[in-house]
């Protein structure tokens, strides 16, 4: 298989439409359209249908740019073997929640700018569900994610994994309440992630081992926004120690088990060829 072809197959499972992959690798459509054509006769199956003025990926289309990943990212670094000076450049795209994006990958893209220039990362902030479905559908190449070490995460095996730092958690209650601990609030209504499952699976660990069931009334994503429900008296919530919560809120450190999120690079298997992706991993590893 010409592997130009095979980066035309892949372009147009990122991008959808046969213009747009010819604008992105400057030639024209009636190229892209006959090398796709010539990739099916090929490996002797259709790549692509119609999908009304536009074309989609067959099923068989889709396993192959999932091959051809590998196979573009191996001949990239073959290319890097033999030319061990060749500047990394292209489009990173990065998924990954809130903390670890300022902490972690900020400091980064400012760093790339004058290392490597021609890198440009792309962001987009999900929560680890969310960004491990975009890993799997190959809509970004980088997820940054959490778990707790009371709930760890379920990797798979095709997953390479960086971890990258660890905060300790703890319980935010309004701030007359801090000298209770865990068993005291075994009455209080619960709030918990509304778009992912971690703090709520570490949550059920706790109170399990403190002897009651948390009663799980309210789903937020925002910190802020659960510091103004606990500040409410609407309930009570997992939050990390350290951080500046709301007049009002104490965050009560908890112990035997105490609660981390720990925060990892996760991209798939095979890909950490790819020079861009390489250059920022290996980044986000030493911060």
């Amino acid at each position: 298989m010409d592997v130009r072809r095979l980066r035309m197959l892949l372009e147009l499972s990122r991008l959808g439409a046969m213009h747009e992959v010819a604008d992105a690798l400057s030639t024209t459509t009636s190229s892209v359209s006959q090398g796709i054509a010539a990739l099916a006769r090929d490996v002797g199956t259709p790549l692509v249908e119609p999908d009304g003025r536009r074309v989609r990926l067959t099923p068989a289309g889709r396993r192959l740019a999932d091959h051809a990943v590998t196979i573009l990212a191996a001949v990239e670094s073959a290319r890097l073997d033999l030319d061990p000076s060749a500047e990394p450049v292209g489009v990173l795209r990065v998924a990954g929640f809130a903390s670890a994006i300022r902490r972690s990958l900020l400091p980064v893209v400012g760093d790339l700018r004058s290392a490597h220039p021609g890198i440009e990362v792309r962001i987009h902030e999900h929560e680890p569900l969310e960004a491990f479905d975009l890993l799997a559908r190959d809509e970004v190449d980088l997820a940054l994610v959490y778990d707790y070490d009371l709930a760890p995460a379920d990797w798979r095996d095709d997953h390479e994994v960086t971890a990258l730092w660890e905060v300790e958690w703890g319980v935010g209650v309004p701030t007359r309440d801090r000298g209770l601990v865990l068993a005291d609030l075994a009455d209080r209504d619960w709030i918990v992630n509304s778009r992912n499952t971690a703090d709520e699976d570490a949550l059920r660990t706790l109170a399990s081992r403190a002897g009651f069931v948390p009663r799980v009334v309210h789903r937020i994503d925002s910190l802020e926004l659960l510091d103004d429900l606990v500040v409410a008296g609407r309930g009570v919530g997992l939050l990390p120690r350290g951080r500046t919560s709301r007049r009002g809120v104490s965050v009560v450190r908890l112990r035997d088990p105490e609660v981390r999120l720990r925060a990892f690079a996760v991209t798939r298997r095979g890909r950490d060829a790819w020079a861009p992706l390489r250059a920022v991993v290996g980044r986000l590893a030493r911060e």
